[in-house]
C-alpha cells in the first residue's frame, strides 16, 4: 500500500506541474496574439465553445453509456476506466487527470466506488465531482460499515441515475433543457420496458434455484428487485481475497443448494469460479457484465444490451 501511495503521489506532482506549464503557455499565447485586447475575438471563442456543448468525463463505461443517452448530440462523454477493467481500485494515468481537468463536470457513481480516485483528483483539478447515485436506497456490504456501490445493476436505480443526470445537465446548460428532458424521457421509457421484461423473464427460473453465484457479490441490487439470492467468493473487489476458506464456503453452498450453474464476470479473475465449477461439477453458464459494458462486437456494448445479456445468461443457466 505504501508503494502504491508513492506512485500516486508522484503522478499527482507530475500532473500538477503539467497543468502549471499549460497555464503558463496559454498566458504567453494570449499576450502574443493580443486576444485580451480584442473583445470581438474573445466573444467568438466563447461562442464556439458553447456551440461545442458540454464536455463530460465519467469514471467507467456503464455510466458513460447512460450519460450519453441523456446528453445526446449536445455534448461529448469520455470515461476513465477502460472496458475490461474494474473501477474499484483502478490506477489512473496522467492522461486521465487531463480528461477530468478539461471537463465541465466529472460524474462518478458514488457510494464510495471511486473514493480513492476522488481524493486524488480533488488535489489536482477544480472540476466539480458529482455523484449520480444520490437517492439510491443503499444495500450494505457484509459487516454493515460500507454500502455496496453496484446500484446500477438494478434497472429501477438506473432510472434514478438518469433523473440525477438530467437535472445536473440542465443546471450547467439551461438552453439544452428541452433536449435533455426529451432524451431522458425516451431513455426512461426503455429502462421501464427493460425492468418489466426482466420481471417476466425470471419467472421461468424455479424459486429455489434463483441464486446467483459469482466471484464478486455484485448483484445485490438486482437480486433485491427481481427475487434472487446472491453470493460471491468475496463481497466486493476492493476487499477481494479469494482465500481457501472463502472458496470452500461457496463450494459447500453450491453443493447444498444443488444449483445448476454458476457464473463468471468479464472484469474479474475467473480462476476462483473455475475452481468452484471443477470441484462441484456444476458448469459455468456464461460470462456476465458487472463493472463495464462489453467490447465492440460483444452484443453488450450498451447498458440495455448488457442487462439483457445478463438476464438471458441467468435464465438459461438456472433453468437447466
Amino acid at each position: 500500500m505504501k508503494k502504491k501511495g508513492w506512485i500516486w503521489l508522484s503522478m499527482v506532482v507530475a500532473f500538477s506541474l503539467l497543468l502549471a506549464a499549460c497555464g503558463s503557455e496559454e498566458t504567453v499565447q494570449e499576450d502574443e496574439t493580443g486576444t485580451n485586447e480584442d473583445n470581438g475575438s474573445s466573444e467568438e471563442v466563447v461562442q464556439d465553445e458553447n456551440e461545442e456543448g458540454l464536455t463530460i468525463t465519467t469514471s467507467f463505461s456503464i455510466l458513460g453509456d447512460i450519460i450519453s443517452q441523456v446528453i445526446g448530440d449536445r455534448g461529448t462523454v469520455e470515461y476513465i476506466v477502460p472496458i475490461g477493467e474494474e473501477p474499484h481500485e483502478y490506477e489512473p494515468v496522467p492522461s486521465d487527470f487531463q480528461k477530468v481537468s478539461d471537463a465541465d463536470v466529472f460524474y462518478v457513481n458514488g457510494l464510495d466506488l471511486e473514493e480513492w480516485l476522488e481524493s486524488i483528483l480533488t488535489n489536482v483539478t477544480e472540476t466539480e465531482i458529482v455523484a449520480i447515485s444520490d437517492g439510491v436506497t443503499a444495500i450494505p456490504l457484509e459487516g454493515g460499515e460500507e454500502d455496496d456501490p453496484h446500484a446500477w445493476l438494478s434497472a429501477k436505480n438506473a432510472i434514478l441515475y438518469v433523473d440525477n443526470i438530467v437535472e445536473d445537465l440542465i443546471k450547467r446548460d439551461p438552453d439544452g433543457e428541452s433536449v435533455y428532458r426529451e432524451n431522458a424521457d425516451a431513455y426512461i421509457t426503455q429502462l421501464e420496458e427493460l425492468d418489466a421484461w426482466i420481471e417476466e423473464e425470471v419467472v421461468e427460473i424455479p424459486e429455489e434455484k434463483r441464486v446467483i453465484v459469482v466471484s464478486e457479490n455484485a448483484f445485490k441490487y438486482f437480486g433485491a428487485d427481481y427475487g434472487f439470492e446472491t453470493e460471491g467468493v468475496w463481497d466486493i473487489n476492493s476487499h477481494a481475497e479469494g482465500t481457501p476458506q472463502q472458496v470452500s464456503r461457496i463450494i459447500d453452498l453450491v453443493n447444498d443448494l444443488e444449483l445448476p450453474a454458476v457464473f463468471v464476470e468479464t472484469t474479474v479473475n475467473q480462476d476462483f469460479m473455475k475452481q468452484v465449477s471443477n470441484e462441484t461439477n456444476v458448469p459455468i453458464a456464461g460470462e456476465v457484465y458487472t463493472d463495464a459494458v462489453g467490447l465492440e462486437g460483444s452484443g453488450a456494448e450498451t447498458y440495455l444490451e448488457m442487462m439483457e445479456h445478463n438476464v438471458n445468461v441467468f435464465v438459461e443457466g438456472l433453468t437447466q
